[in-house]
């Protein structure tokens, strides 16, 4: 089985993975707090499991780092060259608090860089999915896979579109706005939780996702497979590629979504860079 083809296998299974999820969904699901207190469900560990089996069958040979079974030491990762890289339930806090916006992540990462990324909704049964050789769609169910591309300017009479959290901000990235303010005029605010907001990015119906709060490798990485297949790019706040490689903390370094052509990235960089 060839790349292309194991990730559309990935997207049954993150759908199905979805489907383990939805039973817990607006049902006064118990919350248990891990040991960095951010919570946990057992809608979590029902798709943790429904993903673990599901990649053990379609690829044995590949190991998998999932939030829910990342205690792995980082001797044993770093003899990895190709692993699957996961967030069985993305938005946990959203999910918890009854909104539709959580999703499953499911990338596959070689040498450090995505492979490809699929990032399912279980409450609407979307899915997108993508990598940089192969494109990226967003599927709806009962619809044929559409094709989706990052837009390199918002369209004539609409504002420029920032992704932010709905939970997560710090002073840095308000700075940081303020600057883009100032390089490609008014902002307009897109709040959406978990990897959603790389998707609003992806499919065009926004232009930029700063992050400059904490994020773990397992949120970002199947949305970034999706951004890059769609022609945007992740880099860190100075330009550099943005790469997951083996070490000691799952914790990510800042850094930018946006699409790789488009005509305000320099001096946005460069902004970032001086700030």
């Amino acid at each position: 089985m060839n790349d292309q083809q194991l990730m559309h296998e990935v997207v049954k299974l993150a759908v199905q993975a979805g489907e383990a999820i939805l039973p817990f969904w607006q049902s006064d699901v118990a919350v248990t707090a891990k040991a960095d207190d951010s919570p946990v469900t057992a809608a979590d560990l029902a798709a943790h499991r429904v993903i673990a089996d599901g990649l053990a069958a379609l690829a044995p040979h590949i190991p998998v780092l999932s939030e829910e079974d990342c205690n792995i030491p980082l001797t044993e990762r770093q003899g990895w060259t190709r692993w699957w890289l996961v967030d069985p339930l993305d938005g946990t806090k959203e999910f918890i608090a009854g909104s539709e916006e959580f999703t499953v992540n499911i990338a596959l990462i070689e040498e450090g860089e995505v492979v490809f990324g699929v990032v399912a909704m279980p409450t609407n049964g979307r899915c997108y999915f993508g990598g940089r050789q192969f494109g990226a769609w967003r599927a709806d169910p009962g619809a044929d896979p559409l094709s989706i591309r990052v837009r390199n300017t918002p369209p004539a009479g609409s504002r420029f579109t920032v992704v932010a959290s709905r939970r997560h901000s710090s002073p840095q990235q308000e700075a940081l706005l303020a600057g883009l303010g100032g390089t490609v005029g008014e902002l307009e605010l897109a709040n959406i939780g978990s990897s959603l907001k790389f998707c609003l990015l992806a499919e065009g119906s926004a232009d930029c996702y700063p992050r400059l709060a904490p994020t773990s490798q397992w949120d970002t990485a199947a949305a970034q497979g999706v951004v890059e297949g769609a022609g945007g790019e992740v880099i860190e706040v100075d330009g550099q590629p943005f790469r997951y490689p083996a070490r000691e903390s799952l914790l990510n370094p800042f850094f930018l979504a946006l699409p790789a052509a488009a005509s305000w990235r320099e001096a946005f960089i460069e902004h970032c860079v001086k700030r």
